[in-house]
């Protein structure tokens, strides 16, 4: 595998569970040097770290509750810690801001605590974890937000996730403006339903993975590795004329 991120240090957020193992070792097989972020499970964050050193990669884990200023700054100033340890220079090629989820409910089971958690995952971690890096961001390097096809649906049942991840779009296009500038491209993913412990409860029921299939144009589910070339595609060399967009990864989930 061609070693086009070799020399750049990335950060992936939520890289201990999830899609975000996935896109930690797709940047390590690059060449990128990986802080792995976890909330609370350190062994999980340890297991990312121990695959990609297996392959061959480098990377650390880095432990951080994102979702405000001060957990944000914390994890800036471990990751410029451990790159400059590394490789003599602290600075951020890849962001790739990716914690998020939420819970099922409409607006009128929305409680104050679910709404501002999931305002927090979504898009409060992005923000100020953005913010924290805005000058430690090299030039020419990548934002990559991971939003959601939840972004463009109207089901009133994902009504605050479906808010914050519009809103994580319009920060990614902003952005863009205001870091282009610096060569700088900032980018959102959003991935549809995508097979993996977050959604084994519906890939598994052959019943409740038929309604997502049949309202998906490539008939199946999406794999996490698949996610994982896309945030690739978009840090590479390959990616460096494309910012402010939002690039939906779902199969053609409800066209």
């Amino acid at each position: 595998m061609e070693k086009d991120l070799a020399g750049k240090t990335a950060v992936v957020t939520g890289a201990s569970r999830g899609l975000g193992v996935h896109m930690a070792l797709r940047l390590a097989r690059a060449g990128a040097l990986v802080a792995v972020n976890y909330a609370s499970d350190e062994a999980a964050a340890n297991d990312t770290v121990r695959r990609i050193e297996a392959e061959g990669g480098e990377a650390f884990p880095v432990q951080a509750k994102l979702g405000g200023e001060a957990e944000s700054m914390k994890l800036v100033a471990a990751t410029e810690a451990e790159f400059t340890r590394r490789t003599g220079q602290g600075g951020l090629d890849i962001l790739v801001n990716n914690i998020g989820g939420g819970d099922y409910a409409p607006i009128t089971n929305i409680t104050e605590e679910l709404y501002d958690q999931e305002m927090s995952n979504n898009l409060r971690g992005a923000f100020f974890l953005t913010r924290a890096f805005y000058d430690k961001i090299n030039d020419f390097g990548r934002v990559i937000n991971i939003s959601s096809v939840g972004a463009r649906l109207t089901d009133p049942n994902i009504i605050v996730y479906t808010m914050a991840k519009s809103a994580l779009n319009a920060f990614t296009r902003v952005m863009a403006q205001d870091l282009g500038k610096r060569g700088i491209t900032v980018n959102s993913l959003g991935p549809g339903f995508t097979a993996g412990p977050t959604n084994d409860y519906i890939a598994t029921d052959p019943e409740a993975a038929k309604t997502v299939t049949d309202v998906t144009a490539l008939d199946r589910f999406g794999q996490p590795e698949e996610i994982a070339d896309m945030v690739y595609a978009i840090a590479s060399p390959l990616g460096r004329w494309m910012t402010a967009q939002n690039i939906e990864a779902s199969g053609g989930f409800k066209l």
